[in-house]
Formats: structure tokens, sequence, C-alpha cells
């Protein structure tokens, strides 16, 4: 395999097998997908068109395990994209939903947050180089959002503020493991990266298990 990216500590040359640990930790991605399959099933039988975004988000989180699998397998540039985009499509689906649906917000008004949370995003990327924090400066707007969401909703006691306050420490925690990845290379060769992958799973499936409840409540109400 020639022209492989090599962006993480266990990667040391190129190759399927290369990764071994980044690979495998994405099928916890899977695992938590599965899991909220059953939540969903419950909340929404027989109701697929009032919780469409929501069967949109689990297939989301399938999609993330198989396209980041695919980019520690290969670490070619096609797979980065694989990667990367489901992460997009996730984020800005989520974001949608949890204004929307959640914090009970206008269409107007999300617009106008979505819009935003995407200009301070792309501002943050073009102001900084790339690999800030080992490349983790590509989520800390997200966290950040994630962070206010959770303190508005907790401040006005509405339903899912518990989970997203619990996703933002964890997402915190994930961020950081993957932010050190490189650096601890010395005396950690496996680095850190397949365990942001383990708690970003988690995140993802508390952020959306918490929808399915939450949004599920309203509309049974």
């Amino acid at each position: 395999m020639g022209g492989h990216l090599d962006l993480y500590c266990e990667r040391t040359a190129a190759g399927l097998a290369a990764e071994p640990l980044n690979t495998l930790s994405n099928l916890a991605f899977l695992v938590a997908a599965g899991l909220l399959l059953g939540p969903y099933r419950r909340a929404y039988r027989g109701r697929l068109r009032q919780g469409w975004d929501l069967a949109l988000l689990i297939a989301l989180i399938a999609a993330i395990g198989i396209g980041s699998g695919l980019w520690h397998l290969t670490a070619q540039v096609w797979a980065l994209w694989l990667d990367v985009l489901p992460i997009l499509a996730y984020i800005s689906l989520f974001l949608l939903v949890a204004l929307r649906r959640v914090a009970g917000l206008t269409w107007p008004a999300t617009l106008a947050l979505f819009a935003f949370y995407h200009a301070v995003n792309s501002a943050v990327q073009a102001s900084l180089p790339p690999d800030t924090l080992n490349g983790s400066v590509f989520y800390l707007p997200t966290w950040v959002a994630l962070a206010l969401l959770a303190l508005w909703l907790t401040r006005r006691g509405l339903p899912g503020a518990r989970e997203f306050t619990l996703a933002t420490g964890l997402l915190a925690v994930s961020l950081t493991l993957r932010t050190l990845d490189l650096s601890v290379c010395a005396w950690l060769p496996v680095g850190t990266h397949f365990l942001w992958h383990v708690l970003n799973a988690l995140v993802l499936y508390r952020l959306t298990a918490g929808l399915v409840r939450t949004v599920g409540n309203f509309a049974r109400g």
C-alpha cells in the first residue's frame, strides 16, 4: 500500500494490520447503534414518521463505526472522507433535533443557531492549524455547543439535561485521550486513540438514547 497517511501512534508502517486497536475499537459504534434499536422500536413502533430523524442518527452512528474502521484499516485519503462525513452529518442532524425537539425552539431560531454554530466552526478551523491539539481542534466547537446546550437545559429544568451534561463530561475525557495520542508513543506504543473511539461511542449512545427517550415522550404527549 503506497501513499498511506501516518497520523496515529499505533501506525508505524503501511498495511491493513498496522492499527489493530484503532480499527477494532470502532466496533463500539456498531454496538452502540445496535443497543439503540431496542429503545427506538419501543418508542416509535408504528410511528416512524415521527421518529425518522432519530432512526437516521442511529444509522449514522453505525456509519461512523464503519467509516472510521475503514480509515484506520487502510490509512488512505478516500477512507478519511468515509470517516469524516458521517461524523459531520451526525453532528449537524443532532444539533437540529436537539434545538428543535428538545430545547423547543422555533424553526427560525433553530436554523439561526445552526448557521451560527457552523460559522463559528468554520472560523475556528480556518484560524488554527489543523494539527492543533493533535487534530482535536476540529471537535472543540462541538464540545462547546454541547456544553452550552446542556447548561441551558439544566437551568430550565428541561428533559434531557442529565444525559447532555453526562455526555459533555465524557466527551471532554475522550477528546483529551484523542489529543494525547501522539505524545505518549514513547511509553505507550499503541497510543490512546482507540480509547477515543470507545468513549466517543458511549457519548453518542448517551446522547441518542436521551433524544429517543425525551423526544419519544414529547411525541406520545
